[in-house]
């Protein structure tokens, strides 16, 4: 829905589709395999522990296309406290235009950069916020997800390249053993070289500076 650290936008059409009629995100992010195509019609759960992704989440389910679309423009290399009516937003609102005025960021940021993608999110988020009237949006962690049959796409912070998460420290054998005993279908993503989990190649990516392989654990039962 808006730019951050990690977001699955070039990758999501490689992964499975959905079988079941739920979809558990366990460290939801910006949600991107649940607004995947038709994905959003389903129940989804999203769940993650940073309040402040959480917080934007629920400010989105109430907000309507005109509250987006009104928020203030941003210039590149612009200071957002400097950005006339900023100061005046809601903090969700502050944090939604931090992250998208320096895409790929883990947190919100002060200064617009060079991957200031604002002007497209925010079309982008007034056109779909229909879609996550349904949601179940929950500040929680994954360990107290109840283990019903679903579709699970954990998306945690990956365990060579995730040092700049807010909540980056995480047992791994403790999550995958959770990932392994979930009811359903289960989609796990990676980079290469992690190990906590036998991990299979799934795509090769280009970044700015060099290209890295996306690995999946999948399993259906």
């Amino acid at each position: 829905m808006w730019a951050y650290y990690g977001r699955k936008s070039k990758v999501v059409k490689y992964y499975p589709k959905p079988l079941h009629d739920i979809i558990i995100e366990s460290f939801a992010g910006t949600a991107v395999y649940s607004l995947y195509e038709d994905n959003w019609k389903k129940n989804i759960i999203l769940v993650d522990k940073y309040d402040v992704i959480i917080r934007i989440w629920k400010y989105l389910q109430s907000a309507k296309p005109e509250d987006i679309l009104k928020l203030p423009e941003v210039n590149n290399g612009e200071e957002l406290i400097k950005v006339n009516g900023f100061t005046q937003l809601l903090d969700e609102e502050k944090w939604l235009i931090g992250f998208s005025v320096n895409g790929g960021s883990a947190y919100p940021k002060h200064y617009a950069g060079m991957m200031n993608s604002w002007k497209r999110d925010k079309i982008r988020i007034s056109n779909n916020l229909y879609k996550i009237k349904h949601w179940d949006i929950r500040c929680d962690s994954y360990e107290n997800i109840e283990n019903i049959k679903a579709t699970y796409f954990c998306d945690p912070p990956y365990q060579e390249k995730g040092k700049y998460y807010k909540h980056k420290n995480i047992d791994y054998v403790k999550l995958a053993e959770w990932c392994k005993t979930r009811q359903g279908q289960v989609i796990v993503c990676e980079n290469e070289g992690a190990n906590w989990l036998p991990f299979t190649p799934l795509r090769e990516m280009s970044g700015q500076l060099h290209k890295t392989i996306e690995v999946m654990y999948y399993q259906e039962n």
